[in-house]
């Protein structure tokens, strides 16, 4: 809608940083305008003519990628098509600023566009990557007590997410964590998403939870879900100078630092390099690590940058992540190929 793209507009050059290089009234005229010129960042609506958010995305992700934050006028009632496209390739949502309305709707627009800005680097002040490989020595894998699967996904996540979980049976020995790259207000219905999809119970992560076999817990927050030393988890506010909200760096190190059994440590597709230290800290504390590989990531900046340091001890195609872990789990060695 036209009062949209202007209230999209205005928002967005009230930071003097930004530019607005195009605009487009449908999804078909983003992808052929992305086409011709793309830009740092493209806000994507999901509700269009001729073309909706998610096919538009999927084919931007597909034919000249580009950053996407997803935005949209109801945040509930849009839920399932904001997985869908964050499945495809957008990196976060947030709802649409209302022309007149709270300054608090844009400023959270010009938040979220401020974070991507350091992730993809468009904007300066992101942290300094280190893609020096790491000698990975130390402990030898633990082979006691309850087991620990963390996963740590972003750009791409919900579908790579779902296409693993899906291997997994109501009876499934070990316990579930799953770190996406989402503000809090999608989380929520993030769970219901997957637990309509799952045999696995899926709810929201509370302060002083455990880990309970077979159950799958997703932090809600825009601060960092960490464990803690008896092995409860939480919500801790700190870093603040961390910028992936929640953080699977913050996250695994905790896990790594306090978790007593046996733990599985994913990193999945995703913009950026959270959570390649965070996985090499679980396999120097003995874990066994994997990490998605190139061809069937949305975005292969996490997961690279693991590799980069030599923190997984497997790299697999989304869909033979699932297995493996069965495998694993079972005591039994992957085959050679």
């Amino acid at each position: 809608m036209p009062l949209a793209l202007e209230t999209l507009r205005r928002v967005v050059v009230s930071d003097e940083r930004h530019q607005v290089i195009w605009m487009a009234e449908d999804g078909k005229a983003a992808v052929e305008n992305c086409a011709r010129q793309a830009p740092d960042l493209i806000l994507m609506d999901l509700i269009m003519p001729v073309m909706d958010g998610v096919e538009a995305t999927r084919r931007i992700m597909r034919l000249s990628p580009c950053p996407i934050l997803v935005v949209t006028a109801t945040v509930t009632g849009n839920s399932a098509m904001v997985f869908e496209a964050m499945g495809a390739g957008a990196l976060d949502a947030v709802a649409t600023p209302v022309l007149g309305g709270e300054v608090g709707r844009g400023e959270e627009l010009l938040r979220k566009i401020e974070r991507i800005g350091k992730i993809t680097g468009a904007l300066s002040s992101s942290p300094a990557a280190c893609a020096t490989k790491k000698k990975v020595t130390g402990a030898h894998a633990r082979e006691t007590g309850p087991c620990l699967l963390v996963i740590g996904s972003s750009t791409g996540g919900p579908q790579a997410l779902l296409e693993i979980l899906r291997n997994f049976p109501v009876e499934f020995s070990a316990s579930i964590v799953l770190v996406q790259h989402m503000d809090e207000q999608f989380t929520g219905g993030l769970a219901d998403w997957f637990a309509a999809q799952l045999r696995l119970p899926v709810r929201v992560l509370r302060e002083g939870d455990r880990p309970r076999p077979g159950q799958v817990l997703i932090p809600s927050t825009n601060n960092h879900a960490v464990m803690r030393k008896g092995g409860t988890l939480g919500y801790s506010p700190h870093p603040k100078n961390n910028y992936y909200h929640p953080s699977v760096d913050v996250f695994f190190h905790s896990v790594a630092r306090y978790w007593p059994g046996k733990c599985i440590g994913v990193i999945l597709t995703g913009m950026g390099r959270d959570g390649a230290e965070g996985l090499l800290a679980l396999r120097r504390a003995g874990h066994f690590t994997i990490a998605q590989d190139r061809e069937s990531s949305v975005v292969f900046g996490m997961p690279g940058a693991a590799i980069e340091l030599g923190a997984p001890a497997e790299v697999l195609p989304a869909g033979d992540i699932g297995p493996r872990i069965n495998m694993y789990l079972a005591g039994k060695k992957q085959e050679k190929k």
